[in-house]
């Protein structure tokens, strides 16, 4: 079940926020647990099971470590080790075992395990919980209901933010409603909404008909066109998602830390990484680049630091040598800004952004990419696209006047609109005016009207 399904839109949410209203402050927390984990269910049954064995494993590992801190680094291990070992099996198993297989040309069989939807996002939600309480940063969480609210709430379980513990433990107990509040809510998740399905969608569809394409086919234009629908189509996707959990956060009285900074503005590949996928990017500030000495050990340790961390960064996003290169990719850039080259983008604003837009879009090709042969058609494609004019497919096959539209769109809508609208005076009576109401409204129309007529759905960041 996702946000953007009518299933969804017209039957579990409303159901659930009726139930919310109705039933009285010491039953709210329990109706959202059960709530989340009939979400789960609907789309992974089986692995349900893993869900609660999660959460009775965390929750009881907590218990352990706060009752005996002389053995708390013992636990602590114990605890990374068996939630890693989890993620590491139903995401990774096939992958090592291929691995191992072209190394060694041995004949392992694959086991084609199903990924448990939201499995990388849960796990890194539930070490930061027991990584902080080791660390002492708050008391242990022994009502076991609060915990397994924490792990399964619905929005922010399968795909973010990454919410950490410290940022929530207090609203898990006692956290404010209003109406302000509840149509802060709304308005978030319409416009998440708008994005995911008015562009995400439509572009997405183009996307995924030009990489299904043979690459003896694929003319440079097509492959420019491809990278910057998708590099639009991921960003759409993904802060669509996030503006829909945050939205749905604030219906059900929680504040979700924000996840998108407009990223497409940024003038270094540093400034990109902290305006993309924010939750993601702090959890391994936190929790493996500081740990790791972060820059307290010299440069040469913190480029091998930098490695490191992008590297699993890559493995996080998918089992795959494609996203272990798009982490060792991004690793490198910032080596490189680091080495110097971030003081010469900050002389040169334009210079900057243009570098950091291409590295972007660039990077997209390498992540959407189904093989290093296909990531590399593509690219030689984009470089040099006077060598790559023939093909039969003609454009307007692949790319319909709405494509073009959301394109056009989806570049403005990205930051650029937004800034200008910020220098223009009186806009800022816009939020919350009845005028924006209007438009929420009409955004709300249109992206069920789009969903009727379509069936092209798919969220990105749901296999990771």
């Amino acid at each position: 079940m996702v946000f953007s399904s009518l299933l969804f839109l017209w039957l579990f949410l409303p159901v659930v926020v009726a139930g919310y209203y109705i039933v009285p402050s010491k039953c709210k927390n329990i109706l959202l647990l059960i709530s989340s984990l009939l979400f789960y269910a609907w789309g992974e049954p089986v692995y349900i099971l893993l869900m609660l064995f999660s959460i009775f494993f965390n929750w009881g590992t907590g218990l352990l470590i706060d009752r005996f801190r002389k053995i708390d680094g013992i636990l602590l291990a114990v605890n990374v080790v068996g939630n890693l070992a989890l993620l590491g099996f139903f995401k990774y198993y096939d992958f090592f075992i291929g691995l191992v297989n072209s190394c060694f040309k041995t004949t392992f069989p694959e086991k084609n395990i199903p990924l448990p939807i939201g499995i990388s996002f849960f796990t890194f939600q539930i070490l930061s919980y027991v990584i902080d309480l080791y660390r002492g940063r708050y008391p242990v969480q022994k009502n076991i209901l609060n915990l397994a609210l924490y792990i399964s709430f619905f929005p922010q379980l399968i795909a973010g933010p990454i919410v950490r513990y410290v940022d929530i433990d207090r609203q898990l107990e006692s956290r404010t409603h209003s109406t302000q509040k509840a149509m802060e809510g709304i308005r978030r998740f319409l416009y998440g909404l708008g994005k995911k399905v008015l562009i995400a969608n439509v572009l997405g569809q183009c996307v995924d008909s030009i990489y299904a394409m043979e690459l003896s086919e694929v003319t440079g234009a097509f492959a420019w066109l491809a990278a910057g629908m998708y590099m639009l189509q991921i960003y759409y996707d993904f802060s669509g998602y996030s503006d829909m959990a945050i939205g749905l956060g604030k219906l059900f009285g929680f504040d979700f830390p924000e996840n998108f900074n407009y990223p497409y503005l940024s003038k270094s590949v540093q400034e990109f990484w902290r305006r993309w996928h924010i939750s993601l990017g702090t959890w391994f500030r936190e929790y493996l680049y500081f740990p790791l000495g972060g820059s307290r050990k010299g440069a040469v340790r913190t480029y091998v630091n930098l490695m490191i961390v992008f590297l699993v960064t890559g493995l996080w996003h998918g089992a795959g040598m494609t996203f272990v290169l798009w982490g060792v990719y991004y690793g490198v850039l910032q080596v490189i800004e680091r080495l110097g080259f971030k003081k010469i983008l900050g002389k040169y604003p334009v210079i900057g952004w243009s570098y950091t837009f291409l590295a972007a879009l660039f990077g997209w090709v390498l992540f959407r990419a189904d093989t290093f042969v296909q990531a590399g058609g593509m690219m030689v494609r984009m470089i040099c696209p006077w060598k790559y004019l023939q093909t039969d497919v003609l454009l307007q096959n692949i790319v319909d006047h709405r494509a073009f539209v959301m394109l056009i769109v989806g570049l403005l809508g990205c930051g650029f609109i937004q800034k200008i609208w910020q220098r223009i005076p009186g806009t800022k009576r816009w939020k919350y005016s009845i005028g924006e109401a209007v438009w929420c409204a009409i955004l709300g129309v249109l992206s069920l009207a789009a969903l009727a007529g379509n069936t092209y759905n798919p969220f990105i960041y749901f296999r990771f």
